[in-house]
């Protein structure tokens, strides 16, 4: 399975996953925890992928998403954004309603 198709696997795991440094209980990069703390405080179920673990998914995801900073929030395949879109959308109660939407949250 090539990368494309290894990411495209990822993204259709869950309807909520985040791609991050770290992972949610041990984030190794501030933005990935305040991104991971904003889809907890709104009792999100996600799924994550550590990109230190995964070289061939950290490098080839920026050309697929056409983001080029980590970590990547996707709801339902779609790129939501990074750590500061994630941050504003819980502080505007964005988040906590596409996370209901998407059945992740209660």
């Amino acid at each position: 399975m090539d990368v494309v198709e290894r990411i495209k696997t990822e993204l259709n795991s869950g309807p909520v996953v985040l791609f991050m440094k770290g992972t949610p209980d041990f984030p190794q990069c501030g933005f990935s925890a305040q991104t991971v703390a904003a889809l907890r405080a709104v009792g999100a179920d996600f799924r994550h992928v550590n990109i230190f673990e995964e070289p061939e998914i950290r490098e080839a995801l920026k050309r697929y998403s056409n983001w080029p900073t980590y970590p990547q929030l996707y709801v339902k395949g779609e790129l939501v954004g990074g750590c500061d879109i994630a941050l504003e959308m819980y502080q505007s109660g964005e988040l906590k309603k596409l996370m209901t939407e998407v059945g992740a949250a209660k």
